[in-house]
């Protein structure tokens, strides 16, 4: 497989995997929101955002202050 398929295909693995352990996990956000993650996003110009269930918005993964762990 070219080195090229190979790279997007990691990265799509990857993006699955954030997706499956960050939705429906609770987080807090360096300016206080506070929620459970909705959706998950792999935008080109920020990189991995992330909206929150009952606040409008995207946010960069970077910007998540806390986690719950499972």
């Amino acid at each position: 497989m070219p080195t090229v398929m190979v790279r997007a295909t990691t990265i799509l693995g990857e993006f699955e995997q954030v997706q499956a352990e960050l939705v429906g996990t609770a987080v807090m956000l360096t300016d206080g929101r506070a929620g459970t993650v909705e959706r998950v996003w792999l935008d080109e110009l920020h990189g991995l955002r992330i909206s929150i269930r009952g606040h409008d918005g995207k946010w960069p993964i970077s910007t998540v202050k806390l986690a719950e762990t499972r």
